[in-house]
C-alpha cells in the first residue's frame, strides 16, 4: 500500500478519535507555553508585529528556545493565531498584508515566490534545481516546497517572521529569513474550537479543533480546515469562473508524556487543493523590437482574434486550454524531547510529500497556440534533526545536526495547436501558413532531482555582564544535487524532431520546441557564521548588532540549458554557483509607559555575490536565457514595528519598511521586452531605441543599479481595535470594532525591470465589527478590500516578444460573517 494513502487515512481517521477524560496534567514544558495568551484572547488580543499584549509575555521560539519576543536580538514580526482568524489571513499570501517586509507572489502554487526584504528566490522563475532563501517551518519541520505557502494555516497558535539569515539555529540553511509557524499542541485539559464563515463569492470556511487527554500520560489534538470560494475571473472561452479557492486540511497530533523529563509528539497532516485555476487577464500591449507583422496586433488580426475585454478589471479571461491546479501535500513527524543532564536533547524525524497536477494555458489567449502545458511533479523529502540546548548560568548554547534528502520526479508535456504556425513562425517563411506544421508538435519532458544536504551547527550565548551578551554561531554544510533533464520532441505525424535532420519542416519545428538531454551533478562544502552583540540600555530597552556570513546552496539547471550549433547542451551552463551573503543589521527593541508602548527598530544591509538569476550570456555564443549567477545584488533598509495599548479597551499598531534593493552589478541580464525581439546586435552595431519595430536588439542588457523585482520601496501595515463592555441576549462580553490596513508603493513585476510591467502602488482596508462573550463565543461581520481597490498582484510578459501583457488582478471587495466558539 502506498505510504501517501496511509498518511491521508491516518490524518482523517485521527479526526474521529475519541477524547477520554483523565486527570488534568500540564502540557509539555518543552513546547512554547502559549496557553495563557490563548486563554486571554477574548480580552487581550496581541498587536500585530510586536506581539504585545495587555498582560503576560509573548513567547517566541525564534532561537529554538522559549523567550520573550522583546529579549530576542533578531528582527522578528509576531502574528498571533487570533489575528490570523480575525483578519482572514489564512495563508502566507494574506499574511504579507500584516508584515510589510514579507513579499509573496503566485501565479499558481508551483510558480510561487516567498521573499523577505526582497530576496529569497529568483522572481518569476521556477526551477527545482535551486532552493529557496526563505525557510518555512511548521513545528520545527522544514517545508522545502514553497507551494506549501499557498495552503490554509491549520490550527495555528502563532507565526514568527524572522528577517535575515537563519542558519546557525535552523535545520536548513536560509539566507533571507524564515517563517516559523507554531501550531496549537495537545493539552491535558480538554479544549476545542469551531469556526464557520460565509461571504460573497460563495465563500465558505469551516475550522474545528479538539484537544484533550486519552490517559494520564497521553493527549491528542485533532484539527480540520475547509475553504471554498468561487472564482474571481470569468473565462469567456469556457463559460466558467476560474481562480477559485478550494482547500481541505487535516492534522492529528498525539503527545506521550510519561514524565516531566521526557515527551514524544507524533504529528500527521494532509492537505489538498483542487480549484479551477489559474488564469490571467489581458492588460494591454507594448511595442517591442520585433517586426510589426510579428507583434500582437498584426498576429491577432491575421487570425481574426480579439480579446474579450480591454479592461482587466472586467475580470474576463479568455483561455481555451485545460486548467488544473491540484496540489496535495502531507507528511508525518516524530518529535522527542528528553531532559538530559543540564539541557534538553531534541530529535525531529519527518517525512513529507508533495504532488502537483497542473495544466496551464501558456499562450494566455483564446487561440489554440499552446493547447497543452503541464508538468506533473511529485516529491518526497526526509529530514532528521538533533539539537541539544542547555542553560549553564552565564552561558547557554544550542548544538545541532541536520540531514535532508529530497527526491523530485517530473514528467510533463507541452503541445502546440493549429494556430501556432501563424503565431510563432516568421510570416516571411511560407511554412507559417501551414496550420499542420506545428499542430500536434509535442515535447515530452522527464526531469529528476536527487538532493542531499547535511549540516552541523551551533550557537552560543555568553552573558558577559547583566547587560552585555555576546552570541557567536557557526554552521558547516554539505550539499549534493544530481539532476537529469530530457525533452523528447515529436511532430503531429509522430516523427522525432532532432538536430540531425535538415528537413525544412523539422528545422522550423525544432525552432519552437527543441529536444535536449543531459545529466549533471553539483556538490560543495560551505561554512556560515554569525556574531551578535546585544546590550540592555535600560530594563526595557535592548540594542543589538549582527554580522552574518551565509550562503545559499548552489544548484543545477532543470529547465534546460543553451545548445550549441549541433544541438548539444552546453554543460558549462548546467550548474549554478552558490550565493555568498554578507549581512549587517542593528536594532533597538524598547517598551515604554509601563510596557504599553512597544517600539522595535531595525536597520539592515545585505549583499549577495553570485546571485542566482536568469541570465543571457553572449560568451556561450547563444541568446537563450538560463539560470546562472548575477555578479551582485544589495538590499538595505529600515523597519519599524510599533504598538500602543493605552488601555484594555484600545490597541493600535503600525509596521513600516523602507527597502532599497537593487542589482549592484548585473551585466548580462535578459533584456526587457521593449529591448527584445529584433535582430541581434553584431560587434560594432548600436542597438535601436526601445520599442522600435524591426530594430536591433542587444544580446544582453546591463541592468546594474536597477531595482530588484517584486519589492516596494515603501510598505506599511497598520490597524486598531476598540472594544466596549456589553451584554447581548444575557451574555456578557464586549462589542468591538477593528480595522487593518496596508499600503505598498509600486514595484517591478519583471526580473529585468520593464516599463510594461511596473505595478502601481495600492492600499487595502479591512474592517470587522462583532461581539465576543466572556464564555468564548465570537460573532463578527467583516469586509476585506472594503473600498474595492483595483490592483495587480503581478504583471507578466509572455515569451515571444509579441508585446502582450497579462496580469493577475488582486481580490475584489469581499464581505461576510464569522461565528466562532472556543472552550
Amino acid at each position: 500500500m502506498h505510504p501517501r494513502f496511509l498518511i491521508r487515512a491516518a490524518a482523517l481517521l485521527s479526526c474521529a478519535a475519541p477524547v477520554l477524560p483523565a486527570n488534568a496534567q500540564e502540557a509539555s514544558s518543552n513546547e512554547p507555553d502559549l496557553s495563557g495568551s490563548e486563554q486571554d484572547e477574548a480580552q487581550s488580543p496581541s498587536s500585530i508585529g510586536t506581539g504585545a499584549v495587555d498582560d503576560g509575555t509573548i513567547v517566541v521560539t525564534a532561537r529554538r528556545r522559549q523567550e520573550s519576543s522583546q529579549d530576542v536580538p533578531i528582527a522578528v514580526s509576531v502574528v498571533g493565531g487570533e489575528h490570523i482568524d480575525a483578519t482572514g489571513s489564512f495563508n502566507v499570501g494574506r499574511l504579507q498584508q500584516l508584515t510589510p517586509t514579507l513579499q509573496f507572489y503566485s501565479s499558481n502554487p508551483r510558480n510561487t515566490a516567498v521573499n523577505i526584504r526582497g530576496i529569497g528566490v529568483p522572481f518569476g522563475l521556477t526551477n527545482d534545481g535551486i532552493e529557496q532563501g526563505v525557510g518555512i517551518y511548521v513545528d520545527d519541520v522544514y517545508y522545502s516546497r514553497v507551494a506549501s505557502a499557498t495552503f490554509d494555516f491549520l490550527d495555528v497558535a502563532q507565526i514568527e517572521v524572522l528577517r535575515g539569515p537563519q542558519g546557525t539555529l535552523y535545520g536548513k540553511n536560509t539566507t533571507a529569513g524564515a517563517i516559523n509557524i507554531t501550531t496549537r499542541q495537545p493539552t491535558f485539559t480538554p479544549e476545542g474550537s469551531v469556526e464557520m464563515s460565509l461571504g460573497n463569492l460563495d465563500f465558505r470556511q469551516v475550522k474545528a479543533a479538539l484537544s484533550g487527554p486519552l490517559s494520564d500520560t497521553v493527549a491528542a489534538r485533532l484539527a480540520l480546515s475547509y475553504t471554498d470560494r468561487a472564482g474571481t475571473l470569468f473565462n469567456a472561452a469556457t463559460g466558467e469562473d476560474i481562480n477559485e479557492q478550494n482547500n481541505f486540511g487535516a492534522r492529528g497530533q498525539l503527545l506521550w508524556e510519561p514524565s516531566d523529563a521526557f515527551d514524544v509528539t507524533l504529528a500527521l497532516d494532509w492537505s489538498r487543493q483542487n480549484p479551477l485555476c489559474c488564469g490571467t487577464v489581458y492588460v494591454g500591449t507594448g511595442a517591442t523590437q520585433r517586426p510589426l507583422e510579428r507583434q500582437f496586433a498584426a498576429l491577432a488580426a491575421v487570425q481574426g482574434y480579439a480579446v474579450p475585454s480591454a479592461d482587466p478589471f472586467d475580470r474576463i479571461a479568455d483561455l481555451d486550454a485545460p486548467l488544473s491546479a491540484v496540489n496535495e501535500l502531507g507528511g508525518a513527524a516524530l518529535k522527542v524531547n528528553w531532559q538530559l543532564g543540564p539541557g534538553t536533547l531534541t530529535s525531529i524525524t519527518a517525512w513529507r510529500f508533495w504532488d502537483w497536477l497542473p495544466a496551464n494555458d501558456r499562450d494566455f489567449l483564446g487561440l489554440p497556440i499552446t493547447t497543452l502545458s503541464q508538468n506533473p511533479s511529485r516529491q518526497d523529502q526526509w529530514t532528521q534533526e538533533f539539537r541539544y540546548s542547555a542553560d549553564l548560568g552565564q552561558v547557554d548554547f544550542v548544538l545541532g545536526a541536520f540531514g535532508y534528502y529530497q527526491e523530485i520526479r517530473t514528467q510533463g508535456s507541452q503541445a502546440q495547436g493549429p494556430a501556432a504556425s501563424r503565431w510563432l513562425i516568421n510570416p516571411a517563411n511560407p511554412l507559417s501558413g501551414d496550420p499542420s506544421l506545428l499542430n500536434g508538435l509535442t515535447a515530452t519532458n522527464d526531469i529528476r532531482l536527487d538532493n542531499v544536504s547535511a549540516a552541523l551547527f551551533g550557537q552560543l550565548s555568553w552573558r558577559v555582564t547583566d547587560r552585555l551578551t555576546l552570541q557567536p554561531g557557526i554552521r558547516v554544510n554539505y550539499d549534493r544535487k544530481d539532476g537529469l533533464y530530457a525533452s523528447v520532441v515529436t511532430n503531429g505525424n509522430g516523427q522525432p524532431v532532432t538536430f540531425a535532420s535538415i528537413d525544412p519542416r523539422i528545422v522550423a519545428q525544432r525552432a519552437v520546441l527543441a529536444p535536449q538531454s543531459f545529466e549533471t551533478t553539483f556538490s560543495d562544502w560551505n561554512l556560515s557564521y554569525d556574531f551578535t552583540a546585544s546590550y540592555a540600555l535600560a530594563p526595557d530597552i535592548l540594542a543589538y548588532a549582527t554580522y552574518a556570513k551565509s550562503f545559499k546552496s548552489g544548484g543545477i539547471n532543470l529547465n534546460g540549458v543553451p545548445s550549441d550549433a549541433q544541438g548539444n547542451p552546453i554543460l558549462a551552463a548546467a550548474n549554478v554557483a552558490p550565493e555568498s551573503v554578507d549581512h549587517f543589521e542593528a536594532g533597538i527593541k524598547a517598551q515604554f509607559l509601563d510596557r504599553r508602548l512597544t517600539a522595535n527598530l531595525a536597520a539592515f544591509r545585505t549583499e549577495i555575490e553570485d546571485y542566482q538569476a536568469l541570465v543571457t550570456n553572449g560568451q556561450l555564443g547563444v541568446l537563450r536565457g538560463y539560470l546562472a549567477n548575477a555578479e551582485k545584488v544589495r538590499s538595505q533598509g529600515i523597519e519599524l514595528d510599533l504598538s500602543w495599548r493605552p488601555s484594555a479597551r484600545f490597541n493600535l499598531y503600525f509596521n513600516g519598511a523602507y527597502t532599497d534593493a537593487e542589482y549592484a552589478s548585473f551585466t548580462d541580464a535578459p533584456c526587457p521586452p521593449e529591448l527584445s525581439g529584433g535582430a541581434s546586435a553584431q560587434p560594432g552595431q548600436t542597438p535601436s531605441a526601445p520599442g522600435a519595430p524591426g530594430g536591433i536588439s542587444p544580446a544582453n542588457c546591463d541592468i546594474s543599479g536597477q531595482r530588484l523585482p517584486g519589492i516596494s520601496e515603501w510598505a506599511f501595515s497598520y490597524g486598531a481595535e476598540y472594544n466596549h463592555p456589553a451584554v447581548i441576549f444575557g451574555a456578557s462580553g464586549e462589542v468591538y470594532l477593528g480595522y487593518d490596513g496596508s499600503y505598498r508603493s509600486g514595484f517591478s513585476s519583471n526580473p529585468s525591470p520593464s516599463i510594461y510591467t511596473n505595478v502601481d502602488g495600492y492600499s487595502l482596508s479591512n474592517f470587522r465589527l462583532g461581539f465576543r462573550s466572556d464564555s468564548g463565543f465570537n460573532l463578527f461581520a467583516w469586509a476585506r478590500n472594503a473600498f474595492d481597490e483595483e490592483y495587480f498582484e503581478q504583471l507578466q510578459v509572455p515569451s515571444g516578444n509579441t508585446g502582450l501583457i497579462v496580469g493577475n488582478p488582486g481580490d475584489p471587495a469581499t464581505y461576510g460573517v464569522t461565528a466562532a466558539y472556543r472552550f
